[in-house]
């Protein structure tokens, strides 16, 4: 991201989450603050969206919100009293939250958060007494330093949703966060989504492929990180987890789309859970 300026790409992802309630009628994910929070935007309803490429990536942006969520509500009717949202860009559970005794800490890049915030005035979306806004910068200061400003409880089991980031970060900042993560209550959970490395095969997917490189490059938010499924299995195991659970792109359309359950899986888009051993 540009210093100064909020995430593009938390505004993309924020696009496609408030798309997939209009194009989609929320199928998948129902989020009635999606459209809200970002106004009169003229991408809500431009057809550029409803592209075939598009609707796949409406539809794994759903995918991965409505994961996260469904695994949290099993989290919390199981005790779980504290929700941490890292890279939390335009994402609005906890404006949404439907857990009278859950905390929610969302932490963002300063920029981004401050950008969030104005929105939400914008919009008349009230701020929870539940919610506690913690600034950072994941490539600069430490998730234990921020969170350590705050009223987070490291000793009892918490539930920790990290979606749309890591693909930006370096392996060395993943790992250190995970490292982190791995420190918290045992029991605690983590849901994340990262990328398998893909090799293209077709012109179609070259040209894709070179597309997204430019776009990200001229915004300044490159992909650094790309993981096997074995890979960030050993890395989580490494820092302290097990993996409970690992959708890769075929398993998450057969789970939330429909697809037929013999489709081959193939690399892509990954969402799993782990939990913090005992």
């Amino acid at each position: 991201m540009q210093t100064g300026e909020p995430s593009r790409t938390a505004l993309g992802a924020a696009i496609y989450r408030a798309h997939h309630q209009l194009a989609d009628a929320g199928r998948v994910f129902h989020d009635p603050l999606a459209v809200p929070i970002l106004g009169r935007m003229p991408e809500l309803t431009d057809t550029f969206f409803d592209r075939d490429l598009h609707g796949q990536v409406r539809l794994l942006v759903a995918a991965r919100s409505r994961f996260a969520e469904d695994a949290l509500a099993e989290a919390v009717a199981a005790g779980t009293t504290q929700a941490v949202i890292l890279g939390a860009g335009l994402d609005t559970f906890a404006y949404r939250n439907p857990h009278p005794r859950l905390r929610v800490f969302e932490i963002d890049h300063p920029d981004t958060q401050e950008w969030k915030r104005q929105r939400l005035r914008d919009a008349d979306i009230a701020v929870p007494a539940s919610l506690t806004y913690v600034p950072a910068d994941f490539e600069h200061q430490t998730l234990d330093q921020a969170l350590a400003a705050t009223d987070f409880d490291p000793a009892v089991p918490a539930f920790v949703i990290w979606l749309g980031v890591t693909v930006y970060l370096t392996e060395s900042a993943i790992q250190a966060t995970l490292h982190y993560l791995g420190t918290l209550a045992a029991g605690s959970q983590l849901v994340l989504d990262y990328a398998e490395p893909v090799v293209p095969s077709t012109p179609e997917e070259h040209a894709a492929a070179e597309f997204r490189k430019q776009r990200l490059a001229q915004i300044n938010e490159r992909w650094l990180s790309f993981f096997s499924p074995e890979d960030i299995a050993g890395e989580l195991h490494r820092a302290g987890f097990e993996v409970a659970e690992d959708l890769g792109p075929t398993a998450t359309a057969v789970r939330y789309a429909g697809a037929a359950v013999d489709t081959p899986e193939r690399p892509g888009p990954h969402i799993l859970r782990a939990v913090v051993r005992g």
